[in-house]
């Protein structure tokens, strides 16, 4: 599918869920203005008996408008190993029509290392978000919005080199802004959470 390997790092981050006010204070403290903001939309997979969810793995397709990339996230003693293939739009289009991943490139290595089968796998559910990103000399800043299944929720991530000095900087952060931190669990939670609710409506 003509995959190129974008990225193998690892990903340090520590977050916080945000009210609609602590967002929008936060974007003003940060002069993030609407231009500033840039909407992706994540689809996730996992099989059937969601052999991912139990290892504490994701796997998502994520498009913006003018490119998509497919992502494995593996769990590390210290963060999350991030495994990432560049798509185009139209092959990752092509993924979230058919529910068919790509057999080649490095998330599809690492899912045989994993020993998932890739035919196993499905598409489970789609969140979207509105985000605007600003280097600090803590890490890289991030605030979202998302949408999923009826929901609607706000959130900060903070992504950093060190574990240990970047949780520190992290709560800094939250006390400049005046903010508490309310646990935010990964966006694959939080979708998965609420298709496990809006079933149970039904």
């Amino acid at each position: 599918m003509g995959q190129k390997v974008v990225s193998e790092n690892l990903e340090i981050e520590f977050k916080t869920l945000l009210s609609k006010e602590e967002f929008l204070r936060t974007a003003d403290f940060f002069q993030l203005e609407e231009n500033h903001f840039f909407t992706q939309t994540n689809y996730y997979f996992d099989t059937a008996d969601f052999q991912l969810k139990e290892k504490h793995i994701g796997l998502r397709v994520r498009t913006l408008s003018k490119k998509a990339e497919i992502t494995l996230k593996v769990p590390e003693k210290v963060g999350l190993l991030e495994i990432n293939d560049s798509l185009s739009t139209a092959q990752a289009q092509a993924i979230i029509d058919s529910g068919i991943l790509p057999n080649s490139g490095a998330v599809y290595n690492k899912l045989i290392t994993l020993g998932i089968a890739k035919d196993d796998l499905r598409l489970i559910g789609s969140l979207t978000t509105k985000r605007a990103e600003k280097k600090l000399p803590q890490g890289l800043l991030a605030l979202d919005e998302s949408w999923y299944n009826e929901q609607h929720d706000f959130e900060l991530e903070l992504e950093v080199s060190d574990s240990i000095i970047g949780k520190k900087e992290f709560f800094a952060l939250l006390d400049t802004l005046n903010i508490k931190e309310k646990p935010s669990p990964n966006k694959i939670q939080r979708m998965m959470q609420s298709s496990s609710k809006k079933i149970k409506k039904l």
